[in-house]
């Protein structure tokens, strides 16, 4: 199944603050999200976002609704479970 990707404002601030190389990896798993949910992608409990994808040190945290992947935050994993 595709995914439709929408981006939450502060998600494309995230973005935008991290370094070039980086974002092109964080691009390239999104696009490949987008596919299908496929990487590592894992389910969250207790936390707003439902699930997590796994880039290098960085985390990506986004819902499932329907045919669309709302990304909400792209933060380096020691600040993306608080």
């Amino acid at each position: 199944m595709t995914y439709e990707v929408e981006f939450k404002p502060l998600a494309f601030k995230d973005l935008q603050r991290l370094p070039k190389t980086t974002q092109r990896r964080v691009l390239a798993k999104i696009v490949a999200l987008a596919k299908g949910l496929t990487g590592d992608v894992k389910r969250l409990t207790n936390h707003t976002s439902e699930y997590r994808l796994r880039v290098g040190d960085y985390r990506i945290l986004f819902e499932v609704e329907g045919a669309n992947v709302i990304v909400y935050r792209i933060l380096h994993r020691k600040d993306a479970y608080r």
